[in-house]
């Protein structure tokens, strides 16, 4: 075949410079692949290295509060409630009023013997004073009494004497038998007036001791208290101040902010000490425990901050709290019916611990929870 004069690419030139562009772009391609998996490569160690391992999510969360029983420390019928389930309370709120008739007579008469106790106190210390005088005389007319068997003994002593005197002159004729006569009568009455003395001295002295014991006994009622402070008064107080607190608690008032939950008392029932009539459910202090499996719990420690979600907001409402601490035992071992690990066919399964996280109050304002509700928990380790 002839030169037609033109250098015309050969078709074998031009299936080289195909098969050289498909290389090209192979070549590009395989860079571009191995640019990409090099990219991944480094986003997953830069994640393995920074953020992989530094939390444990759980889905297995429920919010929980403490609601208080609201029970009465006295019986009675009731006369009011003033609340409904589903109601929002305030602290301090009255909720239930039990009718206070026999608590106001109660009180009326604690306070009428607490008047009686302190009017015998006080005449307690009007009788020591008069008693104190009455002793004082007593032990005067002992004294007079002393003298007086003195000035008899005296008395008999002389009687005594002269007689002795006129005795041993009788026979020289000094004295006739008429004055040692009259000096022996004078002997026996000196004597009877002795004995008489000697006896009101002991009379006198029976009536001072008499006196003391009195005055000893009523100190004792009164000694080292005043009038307010004396036991009787006191007693009397207490008794006084139990019957004004049992008329307080005919009126029963919310513990806290919170909704009122199962009320099971009407008007006119007559309820007894301890009977709960209903639950207070906080709203702002709420708190969540989640349980994470046994081994998600190695780095997990109290005091880490927890973010949170709720199926009742979504995704886009976040609360954050802290982990507080950790149950006293897995949630199969507080069961009702706890597994028999001991039986022969037992198989190994992964237990959960309730982990208690407490929740921010503020957040808990703007987005209230309920008890029960479900959450996402997620334990940040940084």
């Amino acid at each position: 075949m002839s030169d037609t004069g033109g250098s015309l690419p050969s078709i074998s030139d031009a299936a080289a410079a195909q098969a050289t562009g498909n290389d090209s772009r192979r070549a590009k391609l395989f860079r571009a692949f191995a640019i990409m998996l090099l990219v991944l490569g480094l986003i997953v160690l830069i994640w393995v290295l920074f953020f992989a391992g530094r939390s444990e999510t759980t889905d297995d969360a429920y919010v929980g509060g403490d609601t208080a029983a609201v029970t009465p420390l006295v019986s009675g019928a009731v006369a009011e409630v003033r609340v409904s389930d589903t109601q929002d309370v305030k602290k301090g709120d009255v909720l239930v009023v039990i009718d206070d008739a026999d608590a106001r007579v109660a009180l009326a008469q604690a306070e009428a013997e607490l008047q009686r106790a302190m009017r015998k106190v006080q005449g307690y210390v009007a009788t020591d004073g008069g008693l104190r005088a009455q002793e004082s005389a007593r032990r005067a007319l002992t004294q007079k009494a002393k003298a007086q068997v003195d000035q008899a003994r005296d008395g008999y002593e002389k009687a005594q004497g002269d007689l002795a005197r006129r005795v041993s002159i009788v026979g020289d004729g000094a004295v006739s038998g008429e004055e040692v006569a009259n000096a022996r009568n004078a002997v026996a009455q000196a004597k009877a007036s002795l004995d008489a003395a000697q006896a009101a001295l002991a009379e006198a002295e029976a009536n001072e001791s008499v006196a003391h014991g009195s005055l000893v006994t009523n100190h004792v009622l009164i000694a080292g208290d005043s009038v307010e402070t004396n036991p009787e008064v006191a007693s009397a107080r207490a008794k006084r101040d139990s019957a004004a607190l049992d008329l307080a608690r005919t009126v029963l008032r919310a513990p806290f902010d919170g909704v009122i939950a199962r009320r099971q008392v009407q008007i006119g029932q007559r309820v007894q000490a301890g009977t709960t009539l209903m639950s207070v459910v906080p709203t702002d202090k709420l708190y969540v425990d989640a349980n994470f499996k046994e081994d998600q719990l190695r780095k997990i420690r109290p005091g880490q901050p927890v973010t949170l979600t709720s199926d009742r907001y979504g995704g886009g409402v976040v609360y954050h709290g802290k982990v507080v601490g950790f149950a006293g035992g897995t949630g199969s071992a507080f069961a009702i019916i706890p597994a028999q690990n001991a039986t022969g066919n037992w198989i190994k399964v992964v237990q959960r611990v309730p982990l208690r996280i407490a929740l921010d109050a503020t957040e808990l304002k703007q987005h209230p929870l309920l008890i029960g509700l479900s959450m996402t928990a997620t334990v940040d380790f940084k």
